[in-house]
């Protein structure tokens, strides 16, 4: 194939001025060098990729040489996008003047816009998601917001997905955690609410509690796991930990409890007996609370603190 004879050079300052003239008088000539323009500029990163790749320590490399090498680039992107060497002007081009009409023929190119039908990434009703292995949906860390506004992934194992009716949700599980909660907070001088708040965080608003094999419940709502210290029953659940900021799965072995009453006694007999926690016995600021959770280790969720401090900040106040 013979190289056109119009091909734009480097030097010329003019043809961008004449590009943008004729792009004003909708001259069908301005989408096919704009098409072609757009082709030299990626052939240009490519060629720009692969002498960065190259060594340049030989002796006669200098920035004098890498200058008129990168010269020597820009030309050549300009003469191989004048050739159609990709084709991806041509397909450009056709995308920019087809209009409306969405069953041009492309030659054998990709077009930008599949038509395809597309899946729902639900899956609801029957339909296929694009990725069965995707992680689920976030729980909102303020449910009482409409639609779940500001939500973000929970911490610990809290990953299941959103709730169609979070107020209710969050509603129900307020109350039937909240005597344990002001017995625990009467034994710390930690107010309730930020327990409430914490046990929220940890299993998604009750979704993700840790259950034995058999289905059981284990009652943990602290993510309080089974070091060796501990000699009572333990679950295995999937959570998600924090190794240089950097989210990973990994199986973990949990405590089991009796009630939510046990888990929210030994959640206080912890706080009170690790010297870690003692600055948090009888805070009374929220900010502080989570904060001071987060720098004593509790969890290796850098936004430990911020989601604790979100939840707390949007639950119900107490009577």
């Amino acid at each position: 194939m013979s190289t056109p004879a119009n091909i734009p050079s480097i030097f010329d300052m003019s043809s961008m001025a004449a590009l943008k003239s004729a792009a004003k008088r909708d001259d069908p000539a301005a989408v096919k060098a704009a098409a072609q323009q757009f082709e030299a500029l990626f052939l240009q990163m490519m060629l720009k990729s692969m002498r960065d790749a190259s060594p340049s320590d030989g002796p006669f490399d200098s920035e004098q040489t890498r200058m008129y090498e990168s010269m020597l680039d820009q030309q050549m992107a300009q003469v191989m996008a004048a050739r159609g060497s990709t084709g991806l002007a041509a397909v450009i081009e056709k995308q920019l003047t087809r209009g409306g009409d969405q069953t041009a023929s492309y030659e054998g190119g990709l077009p930008l816009h599949p038509t395809g039908k597309a899946f729902r990434l639900d899956g609801d009703k029957g339909s296929l998601p694009l990725n069965r292995n995707a992680p689920p949906a976030a729980i909102p860390l303020n449910p009482f917001q409409p639609n779940g506004a500001g939500a973000a992934p929970a911490a610990g194992s809290a990953d299941a997905s959103g709730d169609a009716q979070p107020g209710t949700a969050a509603a129900s599980f307020i109350a039937k955690l909240q005597p344990y909660a002001e017995q625990a907070g009467r034994a710390t001088g930690i107010p309730a609410q930020f327990l409430l708040a914490q046990a929220a965080l940890e299993t998604g608003w009750g979704r993700a509690e840790p259950r034995l094999a058999d289905g059981r419940p284990s009652y943990n709502v602290f993510g309080i796991k089974a070091g060796r210290s501990w000699s009572g029953s333990a679950v295995d659940a999937t959570t998600t930990e924090y190794v240089d900021g950097a989210a990973q799965r990994t199986s973990e072995r949990f405590r089991a409890y009796g009630s939510y009453a046990e888990a929210f006694q030994d959640y206080a007999n912890l706080l009170k007996s690790n010297p870690r926690y003692a600055a948090l016995l009888g805070n009374q600021d929220a900010s502080a609370f989570a904060r001071g959770l987060q720098q004593s280790g509790y969890a290796t969720d850098p936004a430990y603190g911020a989601k604790l401090s979100r939840i707390i900040a949007g639950m119900p106040r107490a009577a």
